[in-house]
């Protein structure tokens, strides 16, 4: 990565064991593109209930040459995300199946739709 890791809490204490696990996750990511240029993830717990606990939020912003990825997973009634470790799982991992869509279109391998007639063209 060309700038380091960026991680912010909010509306949460921070936790060492939380962030290490986001280091290892964008260290995944690095690994499999080497050219990423910068990562800021947001954990924050955005609202408080009564009847059950936090739902955290991540927020992800990876710059990559020409392009940024952002995921967003806020999930008010998904009791998995109480768990902050469930919410950056999933947040890495829908990063990770965009970016490896970036790298497909970078490589020129996306896919080609055929025609909607089944016919070869001009004819």
């Amino acid at each position: 990565m060309q700038l380091p890791l960026q991680i912010t809490f909010r509306h949460i204490q921070p936790s060492a064991a939380v962030e290490a696990r986001i280091r290892q996750e964008a260290a995944k990511l690095e690994k499999f593109f080497e050219k990423i240029i910068s990562c800021r993830v947001i954990v924050e717990a955005p609202h408080r209930h009564h009847n059950q606990g936090n739902l955290f939020h991540v927020r992800i912003d990876l710059a990559v040459p020409q392009e940024e990825l952002v995921v967003s997973r806020e999930h008010h009634d998904e009791h998995a995300h109480e768990d902050a470790y469930v919410v950056i799982r999933d947040a890495f991992n829908a990063l990770h199946r965009q970016l490896e869509d970036y790298v497909r279109r970078r490589r020129g391998d996306v896919k080609a739709h055929a025609n909607q007639t089944g016919l070869p063209p001009g004819g």
